[in-house]
């Protein structure tokens, strides 16, 4: 893209506290409209994921005791970026202001003359305590609620939170962040200054996700339940009377599929509704998309499409993506919805129904049955085929049984691609990222998806990845597809479609638990 004369400008995001519904309408705004990102780590994969293919992303993920980048750089990375005209974000976990050096960013943005704005996010310390049915503060327990670090900047020796003088608030709750090296320590400082070892104390790990946990206990015991339960960063403690509510008001793991990893292959811009249904199942979603889409437009065919005089018009569409691009074509062609008056609409399945609908398009025809066979088998015995037209708006798949089907049922058959299929190349970090934390569920809705997944890993890897979780497949065209690559699978769906997959993913669960020990 040429940025002209166009001045940059950087946003500072919070992104939220690890799950991506709680990510703000300004946040989601920059980010849609953006052309570059600069990310930490503990960002939702989703986020990023379902970014346009072109948007410049640059991985710049801190850990304590890891720079991937050093601050500095990432400085000047945003510098430059912006001074190229790019709309760049700069996208961190929780809130940017909430030990996350913003400030320090944004400082540098304001001696280099680069315009910015801070987009302020959901921090970890109020939502994880919300989701594990604690409140920050309460009417008659805690009349107030202090923020502390339990990770101190390299440049100091010592930690600078005051301890003794801490440990002598009463009435209040303290919320640690990045405390799970230093608990024992902490509470050694808090119990040695005077504070009670039985306080009700607690750590949230994983907050607001689906595999978040939440452990309670004595604050002089806190740090044995730390170590023995393996807990690992991200977490942070709660320390105070509020924490006695947590086993009256826990409600977030109450959902059938609470805890389990489930890894979604179809593309990302097909996927943001089927990422959130396994929300609200309680499912985590690892978005790992090994294909992606683009718009495949084609001037010949669309003239094609305009010279069809026949009387009995149909445009047949199989897929989300194949509403989302025909109709960015048809409105940048033909331009006036009305023109599709002249066409009747068949749609082969509920979840491209519901595209449509949405697109205030009602289909004239779905199959009782959501299979690629039943759509021409039955549009045949409803519509005289042999006088009809049908425009069957498709990808760039080189054998298209849909095509073929419907031309042996007596109908001239116009091809309209619309987008292309393509398999993603993933980075070793993505690769890396999807071994440290594998999934319980790997879902596929089609062949070429597992083919994409095989063409980013290694036979073993492939073999080690699949051998450790439920393999699911939406029909049985996709699970011959999986046995190719010697994958068993463990679930098939009855009916191909998305709801009834989750439907049965959810009654399997309840028989065969899917969380695996990992």
């Amino acid at each position: 893209m040429n940025y002209g004369n166009r001045e940059g400008k950087v946003y500072l995001v919070g992104a939220g506290p690890g799950n991506p519904d709680l990510i703000t309408v300004r946040a989601r705004q920059v980010l849609d409209r953006c052309d570059a990102v600069v990310y930490d780590s503990l960002i939702p994969d989703e986020l990023l994921v379902t970014l346009p293919l072109e948007v410049d992303r640059r991985y710049v993920g801190k850990k304590a005791g890891k720079h991937s980048l050093p601050q500095q750089e990432i400085n000047d990375l945003l510098v430059r970026l912006a001074s190229q005209g790019k709309h760049v974000v700069r996208l961190k976990g929780g809130d940017p202001f909430v030990f996350g050096r913003g400030a320090e960013e944004a400082t540098y943005l304001q001696e280099h003359g680069i315009p910015y704005e801070i987009v302020p996010g959901i921090t970890s310390g109020v939502a994880a305590l919300s989701f594990s049915g604690i409140p920050c503060t309460d009417r008659l327990q805690a009349s107030y609620v202090m923020f502390l670090t339990g990770h101190q900047a390299v440049e100091k020796a010592v930690s600078t939170v005051p301890w003794s003088w801490v440990a002598g608030a009463r009435d209040g709750t303290l919320v640690i962040y990045m405390g799970v090296s230093e608990i024992e320590s902490i509470v050694g400082e808090l119990v040695g200054a005077g504070m009670s070892p039985d306080t009700p104390s607690a750590v949230v790990e994983r907050g607001t996700i689906s595999t978040q946990r939440a452990l309670t206990a004595k604050l002089s015991e806190l740090p044995r339940k730390v170590a023995e339960s393996a807990i690992r960063p991200p977490a942070l403690f709660v320390i105070g009377e509020v924490v006695k509510y947590h086993e009256t008001l826990k409600w977030f793991q109450d959902r059938p599929l609470f805890g389990v990893r489930v890894m979604v292959t179809r593309p990302a811009d097909q996927s943001v509704a089927l990422y959130g249904d396994l929300r609200e199942l309680g499912a985590e979603v690892l978005a790992y998309p090994t294909l992606a889409t683009v718009e495949d437009f084609r001037s010949d065919d669309w003239d094609a499409l305009r010279r069809i005089q026949e009387k009995e018009r149909w445009v047949v569409f199989t897929s989300e993506n194949g509403v989302r691009y025909f109709l960015e074509q048809w409105f940048a062609t033909i331009g006036d919805i009305r023109g599709l008056n002249d066409y009747r609409i068949a749609a082969a399945g509920d979840g491209t129904a519901r595209s449509l609908n949405a697109n205030n398009l009602a289909p004239d025809f779905v199959p009782t049955r959501a299979s690629m066979a039943a759509l021409a088998q039955q549009m045949a015995e409803k519509v005289p085929m042999s006088k009809a037209t049908v425009v069957r708006v498709r990808g760039n798949a080189r054998n298209d049984p849909i095509e073929r089907a419907l031309r042996e049922t007596g109908a001239q058959v116009v091809s309209l691609p619309v987008y292309r299929t393509f398999p993603t190349k993933w980075r070793s970090a993505v690769k890396e990222k999807l071994f440290a934390y594998p999934p319980d569920v790997i879902l596929f809705t089609s062949g070429t998806a597992v083919d994409g997944l095989a063409a980013n890993l290694s036979a073993r890897e492939l073999k080690e990845l699949s051998s450790g979780a439920a393999v699911v497949s939406i029909g049985p065209a996709t699970s011959r597809t999986i046995r190719t690559h010697g994958i068993t699978v463990e679930l098939e769906s009855k009916v191909h479609t998305m709801p009834s997959l989750l439907e049965e993913l959810v009654a399997h669960h309840r028989t065969t638990p899917l969380l695996k020990e990992k």
